[in-house]
């Protein structure tokens, strides 16, 4: 299976993408570059790139085959220092654990696992630990390793696969409308509900419905960091993995069609429905939705992940959007800070009690 690196044209160094400028960063003699003279600098790249489609499936050894059937890993060699590299099944760019360079797995993000698009990131390492730290320190009874360097250090950038749906669809919408009006005439009061058919029909236009691709991910946590902005897609390309790990997908459209239709006609039922306005309540008795333009995307999107080993024995785990930093995750509670302070505001409710009964 292919595995490359993208060299920089001054010194030969490794070049990663840097979200802050959009461009391709070398963190040896700190050039910078843009996309096409990262390409044209690295032909031998874009040539395992075009030709992945081709050639991965016979490329890869029965060897290989036999041990990611058993374990689900995958041994490669590192381009810059020939180090064997252990990936699981699903990973399409990482480090090489001895020279930390980054390498991508061309191989793996081929053929039908070719993404339509992708979401660069635009938060880098350091904004994110920033943003992380901000949100974290609103928490109260935070333990306070898990503010140690150290532990920010585990802060990854990932891209995810999530499959990504939209269109253009003719859609009608039929309800019962109620209208109430109350009044009153000397001591009586009188209510008068009218009932209308209320009918709407529409071309509706429906974008960004997304679910999470990649089933060892924790789909509430790759769910709760959407939506992504749609402005920030841009056509795949390997050099935006180079610098962050990526993986590919292994849950198919099929398997998420059903849920990602019935939310779209749940958005369409609303649309039309906020369009008959003046009625106190409305009770839906039909939808109807025909396809127009259906538009499914395979989409890699940034996602920076953190993980915490919880005295408790249990995984914390956040995730934070790597193009708008909204963050998720289920946070630690330290326990003695927690007693602590809880004992502390007992004595002083104590004490505010004991110095009003003094005065009274």
């Amino acid at each position: 299976m292919s595995v490359i690196t993208y060299k920089c044209p001054n010194c030969g160094g490794e070049l990663i993408f840097d979200p802050g400028s959009g461009q391709y960063k070398c963190e040896y003699c700190m050039s910078k570059f843009s996309e096409e003279e990262v390409r044209s600098a690295n032909p031998e790249a874009e040539g395992e790139e075009q030709s992945a489609d081709e050639d991965t499936k016979e490329r890869e050894s029965t060897a290989e085959k036999g041990n990611a059937e058993k374990t689900g890993a995958v041994i490669y060699t590192c381009p810059s220092c020939g180090a064997e590299i252990i990936t699981d099944e699903t990973t399409a760019a990482t480090f090489c654990f001895y020279c930390h360079n980054p390498v991508i797995l061309t191989g793996r993000l081929s053929g039908e696992y070719l993404p339509d698009r992708v979401i660069p990131f635009a938060i880098d390492r350091k904004q994110a630990v920033e943003k992380f730290l901000t949100y974290v320190k609103k928490k109260k009874f935070i333990p306070r390793d898990f503010f140690d360097k150290e532990q920010l250090k585990k802060m990854t950038g990932v891209y995810f696969p999530y499959w990504i749906y939209g269109g253009t669809f003719d859609a009608s919408y039929r309800a019962k409308g109620r209208k109430i009006r109350i009044w009153r005439a000397g001591d009586m009061e009188y209510t008068e509900t009218s009932v209308y058919d209320v009918r709407r029909e529409g071309t509706v236009e429906v974008g960004g419905l997304s679910r999470n691709a990649l089933k060892k991910a924790d789909k509430d946590l790759m769910e709760c960091v959407l939506p992504y902005k749609p402005d920030g897609i841009k056509e795949f390309s390997m050099g935006y993995l180079s610098g962050f790990q990526a993986e590919k997908r292994d849950i198919e459209r099929k398997d998420v069609e059903e849920e990602l239709r019935a939310e779209r006609d749940t958005m369409v039922q609303n649309a039309l429905k906020n369009e008959a306005e003046g009625y106190s309540s409305m009770e839906a008795e039909q939808t109807s939705v025909r396809t127009i333009v259906d538009r499914w995307q395979y989409v890699l999107c940034p996602v920076w992940t953190l993980t915490y080993p919880g005295k408790n024995g249990k995984i914390y785990y956040y995730a934070m959007n790597g193009q708008t930093g909204k963050i998720n995750g289920d946070f630690p509670v330290d326990g003695k800070k927690a007693a602590i302070t809880s004992v502390i505001s007992g004595l002083l409710v104590m004490v505010l009690m004991m110095v009003g009964g003094y005065f009274l």
